[in-house]
């Protein structure tokens, strides 16, 4: 019966709910220290909805078990076209990645490994093996073109919304989650929204791909939400697009935060005081 439910984003086939409940409530608790809300959210207050399991292979415990996934296994089209998105990003905010349309004496076959050679070496994809970028594309293109893992995501989330939610948390592609959840059960009782380093943003790939409801279009308002904010890194990749209002209208409330070099980590975005007081507006009319 939690006032707040969290949706993960992607990479997280090998953690649980318990396990980002430990990190996700400090780091939301120390937000809304920054934000002065003058009151603070017990332990029960906050659930995480899980859905990672399903991107998980049967029979595999371990990360070093997943299949050794090079380029070759980044499939043409939705993979490959927002793998060179990220690539684009990364080369605007960080000076040590060499643009794509750039000329280098290192020739690689394939547009796809220069593009893996490229991100492998900036601050946001430094911590990544090869192996989990190819898989974390995997798990958006799933997500977006999958319809029965679509439904079961979805399902996951309105097993966890009661009558006493207030407010919707969703990181990364969980922001993608979150929002479609919204916009398909308009009848809920959540007053926010609250995005953070989110994808919605991007054309064609995701934006064109939500499904948003009775009427199908995209750009429409989440649910009966009241408010909803996003907030966004400027060094973050995945969140190319840091202004949702040209897409979803003025009413997004849309930050820039500063994370460091985890630019994309969902603790730092949680502990900022632009987090807690969209926690806090949420939660403190009870």
């Amino acid at each position: 019966m939690a006032r707040v439910v969290c949706v993960h984003g992607i990479g997280q086939q090998h953690t649980g709910e318990r396990e980002l409940h430990g990190s996700w409530h400090p780091a939301l608790s120390d937000g809304l220290i920054r934000a002065e809300a003058g009151f603070a959210l017990d332990a029960s207050d906050i659930q995480c909805v899980f859905y990672g399991d399903l991107f998980r292979p049967p029979g595999r415990t371990l990360a070093f078990n997943d299949p050794p996934l090079d380029a070759s296994d980044v499939a043409d089209g939705f993979e490959t076209e927002l793998l060179l998105a990220w690539w684009r990003e990364a080369a605007r905010t960080d000076e040590a990645v060499l643009a794509p349309d750039a000329r280098t004496l290192a020739r690689t076959p394939h547009v796809v490994q220069r593009a893996l050679n490229s991100l492998s070496r900036s601050r946001f994809f430094a911590g990544i093996a090869l192996r989990g970028l190819v898989l974390d594309l995997r798990q958006v293109r799933a997500y977006l073109c999958d319809p029965d893992l679509r439904a079961a995501v979805q399902q996951r989330v309105a097993d966890v919304v009661t009558d006493r939610t207030r407010i919707v948390v969703g990181h990364s592609l969980g922001s993608v989650v979150a929002y479609e959840a919204l916009c398909a059960n308009p009848e809920w009782p959540v007053r926010a929204l609250l995005t953070l380093g989110s994808p919605l943003g991007i054309r064609n790939l995701v934006f064109d791909r939500l499904h948003t409801g009775v009427d199908g279009t995209s750009g429409t308002w989440p649910g009966a939400v009241e408010q909803w904010t996003n907030l966004a890194d400027e060094g973050d990749v995945v969140a190319l697009v840091k202004d949702l209002r040209p897409l979803f209208g003025e009413r997004v409330r849309c930050q820039v935060v500063h994370n460091g070099a985890r630019a994309h980590d969902a603790t730092r975005y949680l502990n900022t005081a632009e987090a807690g007081r969209a926690v806090a507006d949420a939660c403190e009319a009870d």
